[in-house]
């Protein structure tokens, strides 16, 4: 082996680093006269780059409903940008979903029983944290979330499936 063909060795031997990102995910669930009409909104940055803001009907739905909805509509659509060695970190400004998340609230209500479940499902393979924000920090959610029940966005199909392999109806 010359030098040369040596040194094009080492250079391709040297593992390629890639970049690790941040994502953020913000969140909010709206629920009109809980119960009643109600929407998700989410928010998604990736290294503080604003990369997605969507919202979704979700028909009639409590405030926790709808907060919990929130946060899997936006798993569903972060899981799409995510590599494995990103880090995800969930703004809600639901105290209730963050610190049932966590394991620091007990969940008594069988249909956020259901809710919570699946969103464990969906966290179990990502770096993420998650943390209570002040409603003043999540306007950007909050705004996603109202225009979707004005406007009565869809849910996206794939997504309403998924909900219904796990028994929440939609």
């Amino acid at each position: 082996m010359t030098s040369t063909q040596l040194n094009i060795f080492e250079a391709n031997s040297k593992p390629k680093l890639q970049p690790i990102d941040t994502f953020q995910l913000s969140l909010d669930g709206a629920s009109r006269n809980n119960p009643g009409p109600a929407g998700a909104g989410i928010c998604i940055k990736k290294n503080t780059q604003l990369i997605m803001a969507t919202g979704a009907y979700l028909g009639h739905k409590t405030n926790n409903q709808a907060e919990y909805l929130a946060l899997l509509l936006g798993l569903f659509f972060v899981k799409q940008f995510l590599k494995s060695d990103d880090v995800l970190h969930i703004k809600s400004d639901s105290e209730l979903l963050v610190k049932q998340i966590l394991g620091h609230y007990k969940i008594k209500n069988p249909e956020l029983q259901k809710l919570h479940g699946l969103g464990l499902k969906f966290l179990k393979n990502i770096k993420y944290k998650i943390e209570h924000v002040l409603r003043e920090k999540n306007k950007e959610a909050d705004e996603q979330a109202n225009l979707a029940v004005d406007k009565k966005i869809k849910l996206p199909k794939e997504f309403v499936e998924i909900l219904n392999e796990h028994n929440i109806i939609i």
